[in-house]
């Protein structure tokens, strides 16, 4: 038989103290806001974090073709409206702040993300679908007609975001349908496109960035009027 082992001390029984035990429901419901305006807010926050993090992983599938181009450019256009529809709510737009402030709080890296937020469009709209073919008349009286629609709502005043951005989004995705070679100022349409997207939706441009917009899309038209003459 073997003999038992004494323990050297003697072990003392642990007795909770009533005063520890927990006042807390577990089956209760955790609510992370008190109000329905909060919860619709944090809601809405979670799906912009939720766009950031698609719109990566598709901006890397169609770096990988792991996509085909017309279901890239419908998903990637479907995104990024959200995205701006999201934030054109000022509480949520309040809150949310600045994307990198946003990335940086929910620690998200999305490099590929961020790029096309910036720019606001789909890559596919910087390329045409047939290099080599002429430029279709329809195609050439659109984006003719785009240009002259911006210039008529700049000498007419309007300076809002939520004007100007839309008709110039018009303008590049027409003019890129004619052509995809660079012409004079092509450049200066898609600076100020990405000027105008980082924009509040309420903002405006100030008198003088309207009276350098008009000068600067006049130039564009121009030096698309002469690409299209061969010059």
């Amino acid at each position: 038989m073997y003999s038992q082992r004494q323990h050297a001390y003697a072990p003392t029984p642990y007795v909770p103290r009533a005063n520890l035990s927990a006042n807390i429901n577990l089956d209760e419901e955790v609510k992370l806001s008190a109000t329905s305006a909060e919860r619709d807010l944090y809601d809405s926050l979670a799906e912009i974090y939720s766009i950031i993090i698609t719109l990566d992983a598709l901006e890397k599938a169609y770096l990988k073709d792991s996509i085909p181009e017309s279901e890239y450019t419908e998903t990637c256009s479907r995104l990024l409206k959200q995205y701006k529809s999201s934030l054109a709510d000022e509480s949520v737009a309040a809150a949310f702040g600045h994307l990198e402030n946003f990335k940086r709080e929910w620690d998200i890296e999305a490099p590929r993300a961020t790029e096309r937020i910036r720019i606001g469009l789909p890559e596919t709209t910087s390329r045409q679908v047939d290099p080599n073919a002429s430029a279709d008349v329809t195609l050439v009286v659109n984006a003719t007609e785009n240009f002259i629609t911006l210039l008529d709502a700049i000498k007419m005043g309007l300076a809002g975001k939520d004007t100007l951005h839309p008709l110039l989004v018009d303008i590049i995705q027409s003019v890129n349908k004619v052509t995809d070679k660079d012409f004079d100022n092509k450049g200066k349409i898609i600076q100020w496109l990405i000027t105008l997207n980082q924009m509040r939706i309420a903002q405006k441009l100030d008198e003088d960035q309207l009276r350098e917009f008009q000068f600067e899309m006049d130039q564009a038209y121009y030096g698309f009027k002469q690409i299209l003459k061969g010059d």
